[in-house]
């Protein structure tokens, strides 16, 4: 007797159709949002402990060591909503925004809870983006950027009993409510400036600022004093193009800089920095030896090692995933203001430095060890 092919046929039938279900539900999604599921692989985006450069034992180079909090075991996060606004760079800047959301990212694979962005396409999106979060019942809210300070005063002000978190700013009055984490940029970026200074063969070295802020200025005074410390006839040449999101004036003003004579940039910037980048790459590809020293994240993982002397790194993922696994355990630490530098670990050069000499690496050893011991008080100004 000849057996039916009905019964085959009908299950082909039901696998197709749920085929076509799942691909229905993958709609586009909003360019200035975004969400990392609770089941998302850890491979999708470097894990802020990921790169070796930047969580190898401090003792065998003048890194950022790790805050011991961050060992803390991941809390339970299922139910939980963490919710990030992002300042005008993006999320995809290359440097902090980038770096909080990664720790977002890992927070949602280690703890379970939901976590999502949304993109600041100008000023005044700041607080209705954070109100989003806070009326959506997000369990946390972050504004990354020291922009954040006025619109997460009003927010939270009008929301009492919700939770925020801000990097880089503090609100402009004490609130139960929200929780701040700052940066000792200057400390870290006189690190870079010993590099700098000991490693110009032109002495002249240039800086590229995004916004002429109190924190981009702690860069500046930082890196100005390192490179004067141990170079004392290199002449650093600043310039702030006004924006953290306009690579082609970073590229602009980098190449400026570079005609000038400079050998060397350190950029705090953000998503500008990238034109600095670019530019010495493209450089670089014309037979010309320029460096470029990154900012925030070890920035020669992106760029390179053929233009990237060294980073100044600044453990923003480290701090997101931090506060954001003590809010889900419980722990928010609400009217508190946390300030991470070279003796936190908060700051500090990535491990991997192929490009700086053992001589030079001491150096800066020497001088990380005035810092934290307070024979040497770097200016913030």
């Amino acid at each position: 007797m000849k057996k039916s092919t009905m019964k085959p046929l009908s299950l082909m039938l039901v696998a197709m159709m749920a085929i076509l279900l799942v691909l229905s539900g993958c709609g586009k999604k909003n360019n200035n949002e975004g969400a990392a599921s609770p089941s998302a692989s850890a491979s999708a985006s470097a894990s802020p402990s990921a790169p070796a450069s930047e969580s190898a034992s401090p003792s065998t180079s003048p890194s950022a060591s790790a805050p011991a909090s961050e060992s803390a075991a991941p809390a339970d996060g299922k139910g939980k909503k963490i919710g990030m606004v992002t300042d005008l760079g993006g999320v995809n800047d290359k440097s902090f925004n980038q770096q909080a959301w990664e720790a977002l990212q890992k927070i949602a694979t280690d703890t379970g809870a939901e976590t999502k962005y949304q993109e600041s396409k100008k000023d005044s999106d700041y607080i209705p983006l954070l109100t989003k979060f806070v009326k959506g019942g997000y369990d946390l809210t972050w504004g990354i950027g020291f922009l954040f300070a006025d619109a997460a005063t009003t927010v939270a002000s009008e929301n009492p009993d919700a939770k925020l978190a801000l990097i880089d700013t503090t609100p402009t009055k004490d609130l139960p409510n929200v929780e701040s984490v700052l940066f000792k940029e200057n400390e870290g970026s006189f690190l870079v400036g010993v590099v700098a200074g000991l490693t110009t063969k032109t002495n002249k070295i240039g800086f590229v600022g995004g916004m002429e802020l109190p924190v981009i200025k702690k860069f500046e005074a930082g890196f100005k004093a390192g490179v004067a410390a141990v170079n004392p006839n290199a002449k650093v040449e600043v310039n702030y193009v006004g924006d953290f999101s306009k690579p082609d004036q970073g590229k602009l003003a980098a190449a400026t800089m570079y005609d000038g004579g400079a050998d060397i940039i350190f950029h705090a910037a953000g998503g500008t920095g990238n034109g600095v980048f670019n530019e010495a790459k493209d450089r670089f590809k014309a037979g010309k030896k320029v460096w470029v020293i990154g900012v925030d994240k070890d920035q020669s993982i992106e760029f390179g090692n053929d233009v990237t002397l060294t980073s100044m790194v600044k453990k923003v993922d480290e701090a997101v995933y931090r506060v954001s696994n003590e809010l889900l355990a419980g722990n928010f630490k609400g009217g508190q203001k946390v300030e991470l530098g070279l003796a936190e670990g908060g700051v500090g050069l990535p491990n991997d430095n192929p490009n700086v000499s053992k001589e030079i690496l001491d150096k800066v050893e020497e001088y990380k060890n005035k810092i934290i011991s307070g024979d040497i008080k770097v200016p913030t100004e």
